[in-house]
């Protein structure tokens, strides 16, 4: 593959012209407010490589970091080109107007212009209304998840906040006011297409040290509050209530104030970070955090006791998740969440970090009733996940006879110990026998 420079691409010998490309990136985002940069390829196209190591990759990002303003955090990656390692820059911004060293540059062909001041008053004019979710993507209308859209039309015509049914994919997200031509604006990208990612684990302590699950997933907004909400569900702790004469399982933490964490954490996320939505089970506590500053001239707890406006870095996501109910009333998201914590004896913090913000639900152990005590009926619910492992575990021996730990670490995508401990599982329940000893060890039904 040949490269050659355009308004959105540079390219650099080395990392030494790490000055230069500071210039280039601040031009190209004033111009396309997201761009790539290479270091190992000359102007001419000719691969040459560049040598690097952990500290190369994290200079580059700190001196990029710390020479333009606003901030912003590029991911830098090694990638292999030909039978060379470079190492790509990618970048995205949606401020109005970037500086390198205090100037200003736009982007003109594959050059990099000096802005006038009268350049840059009128570029801040043009784009100051403008937030990130309003500009067009590189995303054809065409890649919709169609099944997920004709699901939330149908969803916002029954709040009665739409009064449009669905017709076809281009007229509904032109009725949604997501789309410019032929293409997605970033907020019907983010919410339309498989283009976000959330990160979930469950932690053996009260640390990151040592995590017994994880997984990831990409996908729209929709299918990831649901992925995320699923996850937690899985992960705490139920108990049985009897004390009405009807069995009832309570989750530990309240499911309501989960989903409005969720949803809060996507509405207000900061898609130009290249970090992506976290939720984090440890024993003692759920977080759910992500990338973007909490507005700088409020606290959290104003949220909850003063009847505030939306801060909103999002505000066509967050129109969008109005219609259908995921967002009930604006500003009142922290307060929901506060209040459903409260009245179900829940501690729940807001912390807002340098570079994100979280939720943090303190876990504690299950309540047990009266009637439940008496009767030593107290139950907390087996994850469900662990219960679908070893239904798995057993259908699969049924047709294949033996089964060893990685089989189901790789269907799984589970650590080693918890494939062991739900062979253990069904060993003490008696349904299926270990063989063998050393690295060579399977599994038979009993």
């Amino acid at each position: 593959m040949k490269y050659s420079e355009s308004e959105t691409l540079e390219l650099k010998k080395s990392t030494s012209e790490i000055n230069e490309a500071i210039i280039s990136i601040v031009a190209i985002l004033n111009k396309h407010n997201a761009g790539e940069l290479i270091f190992g390829i000359s102007p001419n196209g000719t691969v040459n490589g560049q040598s690097f190591s952990e500290k190369t990759l994290r200079d580059i990002s700190q001196k990029i970091a710390n020479s333009i303003e606003p901030k912003i955090y590029p991911r830098v990656e090694p990638q292999k080109i030909g039978e060379k390692y470079c190492i790509i820059v990618k970048f995205v911004g949606d401020e109005p107007i970037y500086y390198a060293q205090g100037k200003a540059y736009v982007r003109v062909a594959d050059e990099d212009k000096l802005m006038s001041a009268k350049e840059i008053e009128k570029r801040i004019q043009s784009k100051s209304n403008l937030k990130w979710d309003s500009f067009v993507s590189d995303v054809s209308f065409e890649k919709v998840n169609e099944t997920q859209l004709k699901k939330y039309i149908e969803e916002a015509r029954k709040t009665e906040r739409i009064n449009f049914s669905y017709s076809n994919k281009k007229e509904v997200l032109e009725k949604l006011e997501l789309i410019k031509g032929n293409n997605l604006l970033n907020a019907g990208k983010i919410l339309f297409y498989d283009a976000t990612e959330v990160q979930t684990a469950v932690f053996a302590g009260t640390s990151k040290n040592t995590f017994l699950d994880i997984k990831d997933k990409t996908a729209n907004i929709f299918e990831l509050i649901e992925f995320s909400e699923k996850y937690i569900k899985e992960h705490i702790d139920w108990r049985a209530d009897l004390s009405t004469g009807t069995r009832q399982e309570i989750p530990e933490i309240p499911i309501r104030a989960i989903s409005e964490s969720l949803v809060n954490s996507f509405c207000h996320r900061d898609y130009t970070a290249p970090e992506s939505n976290k939720v984090a089970i440890y024993k003692d506590r759920i977080e759910i955090w992500n990338p973007g500053e909490f507005p700088s001239e409020f606290k959290p707890l104003d949220f909850v006791k003063k009847e505030l406006p939306s801060v909103l870095r999002n505000p066509k996501i967050a129109k969008i998740l109005y219609y259908n109910r995921k967002i009930e009333k604006w500003g009142s998201g922290l307060r929901r969440i506060y209040d459903e914590c409260k009245e179900h004896d829940v501690k729940v913090k807001f912390k807002v970090l340098k570079y994100g913000f979280s939720v943090i639900f303190f876990r504690s152990k299950p309540k047990v009733t009266k009637q439940e005590s008496d009767t030593n009926q107290t139950q907390t619910r087996h994850k469900p996940d662990e219960e679908n492992r070893q239904k798995w575990i057993l259908d699969y021996l049924k047709t294949n006879q033996t089964i060893k730990s990685k089989d189901i670490i790789q269907k799984f995508k589970i650590v080693k110990d918890t494939s062991v401990r739900d062979l253990n599982n069904l060993i003490k329940q008696n349904k299926i026998i270990k063989k063998g000893a050393g690295n060579n060890v399977w599994y038979e039904l009993r």
